[in-house]
């Protein structure tokens, strides 16, 4: 491409999407230079701040990860929130062609009665918590001995899994020092998982499941009178190797006997019940009334009129994750994306924005796995070429005003923004490391974001 100086382009947003964007850009013929701004001092994105930390397969995630970015090929500038440190007028002026890649990390909502009572929570918030995100409070109120889980995915899985697990087993992992002495305190003795379709359309994974069941000291319960199969659930059964192993381990479960229940806990997993309200008293969960559901022969099901009470002082609602409007951005707020077509931010008028793209969750929606978020990059990352390949041809591809790299990071230098680099990153990866050896763990998570950053620039508050 006939150019005289390397494109630059901004991926905003170091989780999975976003890395792999600007690692797909990175083997392209372009001649250019990528800078991967992040929000948070650290990278990845919701695999460090979004999965529960006795996910021991995740850490071949960030080990893939890692490798992208220590190549050297992509420039990582953390600790920098496009919006507030860097306007759309910024990243105008220093790259030809950005690309957002900031997910989806709230959750999304469920609008039943006593949704808002004390007691009742985002899923999304309490992984923050646990996975210690340093934007969250350093507290939690567990306070409930009951605890109901809304959803049949596997962020359901790893709430329910850790609100009811004994911190004790957690301690092999990364989980921060604050997060465990708030789960020693909890007098959790049973927590409900609550699915409003049938066994065959749960979304949890083979392998999640099992290990459920391998949980010291917490017995699994389920329940025979939950357990239907319609034509669509038969189906779904026949053509899904997934879907046949999760529904036959939890078949099995229900052939145990009652008196082979002898723990302290009790998950409780329930089938074709919908969340119909969350019943409280002086302003705090009390309770958990579902609507008994049947399914429709499809997959889908149809309430019944039948309505049962649970005993909950607790309910957290893990129905799925939702994107955040972005500034100088069009927004979709029913889907919770950035319109794009193909990975081309569209504006209100339905036409591509210039030299904008979306990849990742926040361009699809928080559906699909790693695989997808690959493929995903790739569309925009192609499309993103064929753009300025045709704008070469035009004589109109360099955008951006400033094309010194340095200029950026000069700019958030002066506006007194203390970013971390790539650099930094490895610092505070040796230092939770190393508290995590003293402790004979692989690594202990650094949670206020003052002191990750201190340690990342390496200003020596590291006691």
């Amino acid at each position: 491409m006939p150019t005289t100086t390397p494109l630059r382009v901004a991926v905003v947003g170091a989780g999975p999407a976003g890395i792999y964007a600007a690692d797909i850009l990175s083997k392209t013929d372009l001649d250019v230079q990528i800078d991967l701004l992040e929000r948070l001092p650290a990278p990845y994105g919701l695999v460090r701040y979004g999965v529960a930390p006795d996910h021991p397969r995740i850490k071949g995630i960030i080990n893939a990860l890692y490798k992208v970015l220590q190549k050297g090929a992509v420039r990582f500038i953390g600790n920098v929130d496009y919006g507030t440190d860097l306007s759309m007028a910024d990243l105008r002026h220093y790259y030809d062609a950005v690309i957002f890649a900031t997910g989806a990390i709230r959750d999304a909502d469920l609008n039943i009665p006593g949704i808002d009572l004390h007691g009742s929570f985002g899923a999304a918030d309490f992984v923050s918590w646990y996975d210690g995100h340093p934007d969250v409070s350093r507290t939690w109120p567990l306070e409930a001995r009951q605890i109901a889980v809304l959803g049949a995915g596997n962020v359901a899985l790893d709430v329910a899994r850790i609100l009811v697990k004994h911190v004790d087993d957690l301690m092999v992992t990364e989980i921060p020092d604050n997060v465990a002495e708030g789960l020693r305190s909890s007098p959790v003795t049973d927590v409900h998982i609550f699915g409003r379709r049938g066994p065959a359309q749960v979304k949890f994974t083979p392998l999640e499941l099992r290990e459920l069941g391998r949980v010291p000291d917490v017995d699994i319960v389920v329940y025979p009178e939950d357990f239907d199969f319609d034509e669509g659930s038969e189906e779904a059964i026949r053509s899904s190797n997934q879907t046949k192993q999760v529904v036959k381990t939890l078949t099995d479960w229900t052939l145990r006997e009652e008196s082979e229940r002898t723990a302290s806990r009790r998950l409780h997993l329930h089938f074709l019940h919908r969340p119909a309200e969350i019943l409280g008293a002086d302003g705090r969960v009390t309770g958990l009334r579902t609507e008994r559901t049947e399914l429709n022969g499809d997959g889908s099901v149809r309430g019944t009129g039948t309505f049962e009470e649970f005993d909950v002082q607790a309910v957290y609602r893990a129905v799925g994750y939702f994107g955040s409007p972005l500034p100088d951005l069009p927004f979709d707020p029913v889907a919770g994306v950035i319109p794009n077509d193909a990975g081309r931010v569209l504006d209100t008028h339905g036409e591509h924005v210039p030299g904008m793209y979306a990849t990742g969750w926040i361009k699809r929606g928080p559906v699909g796995l790693i695989g997808h978020t690959k493929s995903d990059a790739s569309e925009t990352v192609r499309n993103l070429v064929a753009d300025l390949a045709e704008a070469s041809e035009q004589g109109r591809v360099s955008s951006a005003v400033e094309r010194d790299p340095q200029a950026v990071l000069d700019h958030l230098h002066a506006d007194g923004v203390p970013y971390t680099t790539w650099h930094g990153w490895e610092l505070l990866d040796a230092y939770e490391r190393s508290l995590g050896e003293e402790q004979g763990r692989e690594r202990v998570k650094v949670v206020p974001r003052e002191h990750m950053t201190e340690i990342s620039r390496d200003v020596g508050a590291r006691a």
